[in-house]
Protein backbone atom coordinates (compact mmCIF):
# COMPACT_ATOMS: atom_id res chain seq x y z
CA UNK A 1 0.00 0.00 0.00
CA UNK A 2 1.59 3.25 -1.18
CA UNK A 3 1.01 6.66 0.26
CA UNK A 4 0.98 9.65 -2.06
CA UNK A 5 1.68 13.15 -0.76
CA UNK A 6 -0.21 16.07 -2.09
CA UNK A 7 1.98 18.31 -4.17
CA UNK A 8 1.62 22.07 -4.33
CA UNK A 9 -0.45 23.22 -7.25
CA UNK A 10 1.53 24.75 -10.09
CA UNK A 11 1.63 28.51 -10.20
CA UNK A 12 -0.81 29.92 -12.62
CA UNK A 13 -0.09 32.56 -15.21
CA UNK A 14 -1.73 35.26 -13.02
CA UNK A 15 0.03 34.30 -9.77
CA UNK A 16 1.74 37.47 -8.43
CA UNK A 17 3.14 36.02 -5.20
CA UNK A 18 6.77 37.27 -4.93
CA UNK A 19 9.48 34.68 -4.60
CA UNK A 20 11.46 34.68 -1.33
CA UNK A 21 14.73 36.65 -1.67
CA UNK A 22 17.86 34.60 -2.12
CA UNK A 23 20.29 34.80 0.74
CA UNK A 24 23.85 35.84 -0.05
CA UNK A 25 26.37 33.17 0.70
CA UNK A 26 28.19 33.61 3.96
CA UNK A 27 31.51 33.35 2.17
CA UNK A 28 30.78 36.36 -0.03
CA UNK A 29 29.85 38.45 3.01
CA UNK A 30 33.02 37.49 4.87
CA UNK A 31 35.07 38.26 1.76
CA UNK A 32 33.53 41.71 1.53
CA UNK A 33 34.33 42.41 5.16
CA UNK A 34 37.91 41.21 4.72
CA UNK A 35 38.36 43.41 1.66
CA UNK A 36 36.90 46.42 3.45
CA UNK A 37 39.12 45.80 6.46
CA UNK A 38 42.20 45.49 4.25
CA UNK A 39 41.48 48.75 2.41
CA UNK A 40 40.75 50.53 5.67
CA UNK A 41 43.99 49.32 7.24
CA UNK A 42 45.98 50.17 4.12
CA UNK A 43 44.40 53.63 4.02
CA UNK A 44 45.26 54.31 7.66
CA UNK A 45 48.84 53.14 7.17
CA UNK A 46 49.19 55.27 4.04
CA UNK A 47 47.84 58.31 5.87
CA UNK A 48 50.24 57.66 8.76
CA UNK A 49 53.12 57.34 6.29
CA UNK A 50 52.21 60.49 4.36
CA UNK A 51 51.55 62.63 7.43
CA UNK A 52 55.22 63.61 8.03
CA UNK A 53 55.66 64.38 4.33
CA UNK A 54 52.59 66.62 4.34
CA UNK A 55 53.87 68.34 7.49
CA UNK A 56 57.20 69.11 5.83
CA UNK A 57 55.50 70.43 2.69
CA UNK A 58 53.18 72.67 4.66
CA UNK A 59 55.99 73.93 6.90
CA UNK A 60 58.15 74.78 3.90
CA UNK A 61 55.50 77.18 2.58
CA UNK A 62 54.95 79.02 5.89
CA UNK A 63 56.72 82.15 7.03
CA UNK A 64 59.12 82.20 9.96
CA UNK A 65 56.83 84.50 11.96
CA UNK A 66 53.92 82.10 11.48
CA UNK A 67 55.92 79.08 12.62
CA UNK A 68 57.41 80.97 15.58
CA UNK A 69 54.04 82.30 16.73
CA UNK A 70 51.86 79.21 16.29
CA UNK A 71 54.31 76.29 16.32
CA UNK A 72 55.37 73.76 13.73
CA UNK A 73 52.37 71.46 14.17
CA UNK A 74 49.71 74.17 13.93
CA UNK A 75 47.57 74.98 10.95
CA UNK A 76 49.22 77.36 8.49
CA UNK A 77 48.35 81.06 8.67
CA UNK A 78 50.57 82.18 5.82
CA UNK A 79 51.89 81.08 2.43
CA UNK A 80 55.28 82.06 1.09
CA UNK A 81 58.12 80.56 -0.93
CA UNK A 82 60.77 82.66 0.78
CA UNK A 83 62.05 79.59 2.63
CA UNK A 84 62.93 77.95 -0.70
CA UNK A 85 64.80 81.06 -1.81
CA UNK A 86 66.81 81.19 1.39
CA UNK A 87 67.66 77.49 1.23
CA UNK A 88 68.47 77.61 -2.49
CA UNK A 89 70.59 80.77 -2.54
CA UNK A 90 71.73 81.65 0.96
CA UNK A 91 71.91 78.08 2.24
CA UNK A 92 73.98 76.77 -0.69
CA UNK A 93 71.46 74.18 -1.84
CA UNK A 94 71.97 75.12 -5.47
CA UNK A 95 75.65 74.21 -5.50
CA UNK A 96 75.05 71.15 -3.34
CA UNK A 97 72.38 69.84 -5.73
CA UNK A 98 74.75 70.27 -8.67
CA UNK A 99 77.42 68.32 -6.77
CA UNK A 100 74.97 65.52 -6.06
CA UNK A 101 74.01 65.25 -9.71
CA UNK A 102 77.66 65.38 -10.80
CA UNK A 103 78.28 62.38 -8.56
CA UNK A 104 75.07 60.43 -9.00
CA UNK A 105 74.58 60.45 -12.77
CA UNK A 106 78.11 59.31 -13.76
CA UNK A 107 78.15 56.78 -10.92
CA UNK A 108 74.88 55.18 -12.01
CA UNK A 109 75.94 55.00 -15.66
CA UNK A 110 79.42 53.66 -14.93
CA UNK A 111 78.21 51.18 -12.30
CA UNK A 112 75.50 49.71 -14.51
CA UNK A 113 77.86 49.52 -17.50
CA UNK A 114 80.47 47.60 -15.54
CA UNK A 115 77.88 45.45 -13.78
CA UNK A 116 76.02 44.54 -16.97
CA UNK A 117 79.18 43.47 -18.79
CA UNK A 118 80.38 41.43 -15.82
CA UNK A 119 76.96 39.83 -15.33
CA UNK A 120 76.79 39.02 -19.05
CA UNK A 121 80.12 37.23 -18.96
CA UNK A 122 79.37 35.36 -15.73
CA UNK A 123 75.87 34.28 -16.74
CA UNK A 124 76.25 33.43 -20.42
CA UNK A 125 79.71 31.83 -20.53
CA UNK A 126 81.29 28.98 -18.60
CA UNK A 127 84.10 30.93 -16.97
CA UNK A 128 86.38 29.37 -14.35
CA UNK A 129 85.64 30.33 -10.75
CA UNK A 130 82.55 32.28 -11.72
CA UNK A 131 80.66 31.23 -8.59
CA UNK A 132 83.59 32.25 -6.46
CA UNK A 133 83.64 35.66 -8.12
CA UNK A 134 79.92 36.09 -7.49
CA UNK A 135 80.30 35.14 -3.85
CA UNK A 136 83.18 37.58 -3.45
CA UNK A 137 81.13 40.39 -4.99
CA UNK A 138 78.16 39.59 -2.79
CA UNK A 139 80.33 39.17 0.30
CA UNK A 140 81.81 42.63 -0.19
CA UNK A 141 78.34 44.12 0.14
CA UNK A 142 77.73 42.25 3.39
CA UNK A 143 80.55 44.06 5.16
CA UNK A 144 79.37 46.98 7.30
CA UNK A 145 80.67 50.22 5.77
CA UNK A 146 81.67 51.60 9.17
CA UNK A 147 84.71 49.32 9.36
CA UNK A 148 85.94 50.62 5.99
CA UNK A 149 85.74 54.35 6.67
CA UNK A 150 89.36 54.79 7.74
CA UNK A 151 90.87 52.57 4.98
CA UNK A 152 88.84 54.33 2.30
CA UNK A 153 89.82 57.75 3.62
CA UNK A 154 93.51 56.81 3.76
CA UNK A 155 93.39 55.25 0.29
CA UNK A 156 91.83 58.36 -1.23
CA UNK A 157 94.59 60.46 0.36
CA UNK A 158 97.30 58.18 -1.02
CA UNK A 159 95.80 58.39 -4.51
CA UNK A 160 95.55 62.17 -4.31
CA UNK A 161 91.76 62.13 -4.70
CA UNK A 162 90.76 63.18 -1.21
CA UNK A 163 88.25 66.05 -1.01
CA UNK A 164 87.20 65.68 -4.65
CA UNK A 165 84.10 64.41 -6.35
CA UNK A 166 86.19 61.81 -8.18
CA UNK A 167 86.91 60.11 -4.88
CA UNK A 168 83.21 59.93 -4.05
CA UNK A 169 82.40 58.57 -7.51
CA UNK A 170 85.07 55.87 -7.16
CA UNK A 171 83.80 54.82 -3.74
CA UNK A 172 80.19 54.64 -4.88
CA UNK A 173 81.11 52.61 -7.95
CA UNK A 174 83.32 50.24 -5.99
CA UNK A 175 80.73 49.48 -3.34
CA UNK A 176 77.77 49.23 -5.73
CA UNK A 177 79.02 47.12 -8.62
CA UNK A 178 79.00 43.87 -6.65
CA UNK A 179 75.32 44.07 -5.78
CA UNK A 180 74.35 45.15 -9.30
CA UNK A 181 76.27 42.22 -10.80
CA UNK A 182 74.51 39.80 -8.47
CA UNK A 183 71.06 41.12 -9.45
CA UNK A 184 71.72 41.31 -13.19
CA UNK A 185 73.29 37.85 -13.16
CA UNK A 186 69.97 36.39 -12.04
CA UNK A 187 68.06 38.13 -14.84
CA UNK A 188 70.52 37.34 -17.61
CA UNK A 189 70.90 33.74 -16.57
CA UNK A 190 67.15 33.18 -16.95
CA UNK A 191 67.22 34.25 -20.62
CA UNK A 192 66.86 31.11 -22.79
CA UNK A 193 70.17 29.92 -24.19
CA UNK A 194 68.52 29.11 -27.54
CA UNK A 195 68.36 32.84 -28.30
CA UNK A 196 72.10 33.18 -27.90
CA UNK A 197 72.77 30.01 -29.87
CA UNK A 198 70.65 31.29 -32.76
CA UNK A 199 72.60 34.55 -32.75
CA UNK A 200 75.91 32.65 -32.80
CA UNK A 201 74.71 30.63 -35.80
CA UNK A 202 73.90 33.91 -37.57
CA UNK A 203 77.47 35.07 -36.99
CA UNK A 204 76.99 37.37 -34.00
CA UNK A 205 79.94 37.90 -31.70
CA UNK A 206 79.92 38.43 -27.92
CA UNK A 207 79.62 42.22 -28.21
CA UNK A 208 76.69 41.97 -30.62
CA UNK A 209 74.98 39.42 -28.39
CA UNK A 210 75.46 41.71 -25.40
CA UNK A 211 74.23 44.91 -27.07
CA UNK A 212 71.51 43.61 -29.39
CA UNK A 213 70.05 40.63 -27.52
CA UNK A 214 70.85 40.50 -23.81
CA UNK A 215 70.65 44.18 -22.96
CA UNK A 216 67.22 44.77 -24.62
CA UNK A 217 65.84 41.75 -22.79
CA UNK A 218 67.32 42.97 -19.49
CA UNK A 219 65.82 46.45 -19.86
CA UNK A 220 63.31 46.04 -16.96
CA UNK A 221 66.09 44.96 -14.62
CA UNK A 222 68.34 47.82 -15.74
CA UNK A 223 65.53 50.33 -15.21
CA UNK A 224 64.78 49.02 -11.74
CA UNK A 225 68.44 49.12 -10.76
CA UNK A 226 68.78 52.61 -12.22
CA UNK A 227 66.00 53.93 -10.00
CA UNK A 228 67.34 52.15 -6.92
CA UNK A 229 70.96 53.13 -7.46
CA UNK A 230 70.05 56.76 -8.15
CA UNK A 231 68.13 56.89 -4.88
CA UNK A 232 70.87 55.20 -2.86
CA UNK A 233 73.71 57.29 -4.24
CA UNK A 234 71.84 60.59 -4.19
CA UNK A 235 70.76 60.10 -0.57
CA UNK A 236 74.12 58.84 0.68
CA UNK A 237 75.70 60.77 3.53
CA UNK A 238 78.28 58.43 5.07
CA UNK A 239 80.76 58.27 2.19
CA UNK A 240 80.31 61.96 1.40
CA UNK A 241 81.49 63.10 4.80
CA UNK A 242 84.26 60.45 4.71
CA UNK A 243 86.09 61.51 1.54
CA UNK A 244 85.01 65.17 1.33
CA UNK A 245 85.92 68.07 3.57
CA UNK A 246 85.28 71.36 1.75
CA UNK A 247 81.77 72.79 1.97
CA UNK A 248 81.78 73.66 -1.74
CA UNK A 249 82.26 69.96 -2.60
CA UNK A 250 79.51 68.60 -0.34
CA UNK A 251 76.41 66.96 -1.88
CA UNK A 252 72.85 67.81 -0.96
CA UNK A 253 72.60 65.42 2.00
CA UNK A 254 75.66 66.84 3.73
CA UNK A 255 74.51 70.34 2.89
CA UNK A 256 71.31 69.73 4.86
CA UNK A 257 73.39 69.30 8.01
CA UNK A 258 75.04 72.66 7.39
CA UNK A 259 71.67 74.19 6.62
CA UNK A 260 70.32 73.03 9.96
CA UNK A 261 73.31 74.54 11.72
CA UNK A 262 72.96 77.79 9.82
CA UNK A 263 69.20 78.16 10.32
CA UNK A 264 68.84 76.63 13.78
CA UNK A 265 65.24 77.54 14.57
CA UNK A 266 63.99 78.54 11.10
CA UNK A 267 62.06 75.36 10.45
CA UNK A 268 60.50 76.69 7.27
CA UNK A 269 63.95 77.05 5.65
CA UNK A 270 65.06 73.60 6.86
CA UNK A 271 61.83 72.05 5.58
CA UNK A 272 62.28 73.81 2.23
CA UNK A 273 65.81 72.42 1.97
CA UNK A 274 64.49 68.92 2.70
CA UNK A 275 61.92 69.27 -0.09
CA UNK A 276 64.62 70.40 -2.52
CA UNK A 277 66.79 67.42 -1.54
CA UNK A 278 63.93 64.93 -1.99
CA UNK A 279 62.59 66.28 -5.28
CA UNK A 280 65.11 64.64 -7.69
CA UNK A 281 64.62 61.15 -6.29
CA UNK A 282 60.85 61.52 -6.48
CA UNK A 283 61.08 62.64 -10.11
CA UNK A 284 63.34 59.72 -11.01
CA UNK A 285 61.06 57.20 -9.32
CA UNK A 286 57.97 58.57 -11.08
CA UNK A 287 59.85 58.50 -14.39
CA UNK A 288 60.95 54.87 -13.99
CA UNK A 289 57.89 53.67 -12.08
CA UNK A 290 56.50 51.53 -14.88
CA UNK A 291 59.86 49.90 -15.60
CA UNK A 292 60.57 49.57 -11.90
CA UNK A 293 57.37 47.63 -11.24
CA UNK A 294 57.97 45.49 -14.34
CA UNK A 295 61.45 44.66 -13.11
CA UNK A 296 60.18 43.66 -9.69
CA UNK A 297 57.43 41.49 -11.18
CA UNK A 298 59.89 39.85 -13.55
CA UNK A 299 62.24 39.11 -10.67
CA UNK A 300 59.40 37.68 -8.59
CA UNK A 301 58.33 35.34 -11.42
CA UNK A 302 61.86 34.16 -12.03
Amino acid sequence: MSVTHASAPPAGPHDTTPAPPARAPRRNRSGIWRTAGFHLSAGLLSALWLLPIALVLVTSTRSFDDVAAHGVGSLPHSFTLDGFRQAWVDGGQQRALINSLLVTVPTVLLSLLLASTAAFALSRYDLPLRRTLLLLMLGGNLLPPQILLVPVSKLSEMLGLYDSLYALIGVQVGFGVGFYVFVLHGFMRAIPSEIQQAAVIDGAGPWQIYTRIIMPLAKPAMAALSALSFTWIFNDLLWAITVLRTDSQMPITASLIGLQGQYVSMWNVIAAGSVIAAAPTVVVFLKFQRHFVAGLNLGAVK
